[in-house]
This record gives structure tokens, C-alpha cells and sequence, in this order.
């Protein structure tokens, strides 16, 4: 085939590059490495990114260690995969290794209960009594918890790992302007701020943004369906998440975390299961759903007795990504929920945590 002069002029497509170019290396990094490259660019990102309020919760998030990449590659991956285990570049406590996720017996869920446990759970949400916080009080939640790390090592694809679990504190005001997170080894010395001037909608409340939605739970799931279009792997998954999210480190008014669980009980897939533990080791009863995109099973525990919330567990039902069925990939459990005079200040104490 004759080649025409004028092709000289034109860029050349991705398969010729991929001719004339040699083939990239397949570096091989240890897990070690891999975590220091990765705090490494953490640390950059920190420097150079604006002043926001850090997420009150760690979203789960899977990086696969070990598939063959360039050192450009990598470096892509992890700006858009960050991981849970990096602290700030001044943290005093080092961040603990991540440990390998516990491997659990994945039992059924079921449907034939859950109206009725949904009702006697909505029952005793609605006499929580947990005092409604005045503007100048904060929101305090203690809570133990683990979250996935990687999904697997390159000298293991065999495992998964998470952070050993651990305590976070978390200090809100009623309006979401200010607040304080403490989480050693896992953040700067002494805690961080959650301070932000960032307007409130259902995928980031503060307790006085909860206070305006409805207690309907019909009309409550439509507008948690409208505000959290577009996200998640699926509107049902979403707004299950969504619902989750507001139970382990918030506070919402007796009422309406009824109508969030019975709201909850009209998403599809959701089902009952009945035992389950929290990161506390405190068996309990679930509401439950799984995610059918990812292949893990989100599911809030309840004290069996008094339908208290306990925590929440993931769990992997189905292989995805190198993970095995009944890996934990996430546990929390809340250990305290008050409301307290001042930021840092726990209950029972006077003045503020040092």
C-alpha cells in the first residue's frame, strides 16, 4: 500500500501509536510501595486543593493492587480512587496497617418480616430521647469503624484489606456550619474541621435541614429520589445509601427517622436479616439491600430487643473485583450519641476535649 504524502500532515490514530510506540512496563509494586506513593499524591493534593469540609464518613471506595500499569497509570488510578487510610502529612499517631477484612457466613435476607420489623423499628425511633440541640449546642457521636483499604495486595490477590477498627469522633452544630472530627491515625493530630459554608440538601443535612423535610414516608422517599438523581450505581441503591448515611453520624428529629425507616422499607430489594454484627461485636437484626452493580450487601443493624440502631455492616454477596463472597468490606458501630454545650467537649465532661 502506497502511502499518501498528505497522511504525513495528519496525527497519528491510537493503533499506529501503538505500533511505532514500545510496550509500557508491567512494574510489580508492593503493597508498601503502593502506600507510599499513595500518600505521597495525597499529600499533594491536600497542598494544592481549596480549603472543604472532609466527608463525616468514608465512602467505600476499591482499588485493585497489582494489575500490570504504568507509573502515569498508577498515579491516575489513585487520584481517582483516594483511599481511606491515608492521614494528613502532620499526623503524630502513625496510620495503623490495614489488616485482612474478616470473612463472614452470608445469611439469606428475607422479606416476609419486614413490615413488621420495620414498624417496631420506626417505633422506637420515635421515642428517641435524645434532646433537640439548641444553635449554639453540637451533635456529638463516638463511633468505632473499619472501612475497606484495597481489595487486594499484588502478593495476594487473595485478600482484602481494611482498616483495623478503630474510633472516630464526630462534633456537628445544628446548622452544619462548624464542626470537628477526631480519628487517630487517620487524621491530622488532634482532630479536623468540619467547619463549611456549604448549602445543605439531603446528600449533605445538618440537623436544622432535616428538620424541613417531610414526615410522610411516601413523601419523604420522593424527595430523596428527586434530590439524589443521576448518583449511585441505581436511583433504588441511592436512595438506600442515602437513607444509611444519615444514621451513623447525625442526628435527625424523632419523627422523621421513622418516616427514614419506613420510607427505607418501600425501596425495592430491601429484606430483612437476622443476625448481623456491628464493629462492636453487638449482634443485632438488619434491614438490608444489595447493591446488584458492585455485588455487596449494605445492612443497618438493630438491637434485637429495643430496635435501637446498633451500626452498620457491608458485606460482598457475590464475587466482584477479586472480592470473595462474605468479605466485610466495611463495619461501624455508635458507641455514644449526645448532644453537648460545646465542639470537642464529650459527655458527662466539662470544657473541651485537649
Amino acid at each position: 500500500m502506497i502511502r499518501k504524502k498528505s497522511r504525513r500532515e495528519e496525527s497519528l490514530d491510537h493503533a499506529e501509536l501503538a505500533r511505532l510506540l514500545p510496550a509500557p512496563g508491567d512494574p510489580h509494586l508492593s503493597l508498601d510501595r503502593h502506600l507510599v506513593l499513595e500518600e505521597h499524591l495525597m499529600n499533594e493534593i491536600r497542598r494544592t486543593e481549596p480549603a472543604s469540609m472532609p466527608s463525616h464518613r468514608p465512602a467505600r471506595r476499591v482499588l485493585l493492587i497489582g494489575a500490570p500499569a504504568t507509573a502515569a497509570a498508577l498515579a491516575g488510578a489513585l487520584w481517582l480512587t483516594p483511599l481511606t487510610t491515608s492521614g494528613s502529612s502532620d499526623t503524630a499517631t502513625p496510620t495503623p496497617p490495614p489488616v485482612e477484612a474478616p470473612i463472614v457466613r452470608i445469611e439469606p435476607g428475607s422479606t416476609a418480616q419486614l413490615a413488621a420489623t420495620v414498624e417496631r423499628i420506626a417505633a422506637a425511633a420515635s421515642v428517641d430521647d435524645t434532646h433537640e440541640p439548641d444553635p449554639d449546642q453540637y451533635i456529638y457521636v463516638k463511633s468505632k469503624v473499619s472501612y475497606l483499604t484495597v481489595s487486594h495486595t499484588d502478593t495476594d490477590r487473595s485478600k482484602t484489606l481494611v482498616q483495623p477498627p478503630h474510633i472516630r469522633e464526630v462534633w456537628l452544630s445544628p446548622d452544619g456550619k462548624q464542626g470537628w472530627l477526631e480519628e487517630p491515625g487517620y487524621r491530622s493530630e488532634g482532630g479536623v474541621t468540619l467547619d463549611s459554608d456549604t448549602e445543605r440538601d439531603v446528600n449533605s443535612p445538618s440537623y436544622d435541614y432535616l428538620k424541613t423535610l417531610p414526615t410522610d414516608p411516601d413523601a419523604l422517599l420522593k424527595k430523596i429520589y428527586e434530590e439524589t438523581e443521576g448518583r449511585g450505581n441505581s436511583p433504588d441503591q441511592q436512595a438506600f445509601t442515602t437513607v444509611g448515611d444519615l444514621l451513623d453520624e447525625q442526628l435527625a428529629p424523632a419523627k422523621l427517622n421513622a418516616a427514614l425507616y419506613r420510607a427505607a422499607a418501600r425501596i425495592p430489594g430491601v429484606v430483612v436479616v437476622e443476625h448481623v454484627k456491628d464493629a462492636a461485636g453487638r449482634e443485632g437484626i438488619a434491614l438490608a439491600r444489595v447493591d446488584q452493580q458492585s455485588g455487596d450487601r449494605t445492612e443497618w443493624i438493630f438491637d434485637r430487643r429495643t430496635y435501637a440502631y446498633l451500626g452498620s455492616r457491608a458485606v460482598q454477596v457475590k464475587e466482584a473485583n477479586g472480592i470473595k463472597p462474605g468479605t466485610v468490606l466495611e463495619n461501624t458501630a455508635v458507641l455514644e450519641r449526645a448532644v453537648v454545650d460545646a465542639q470537642k467537649q464529650r459527655p458527662g465532661a466539662q470544657g473541651t476535649a485537649t
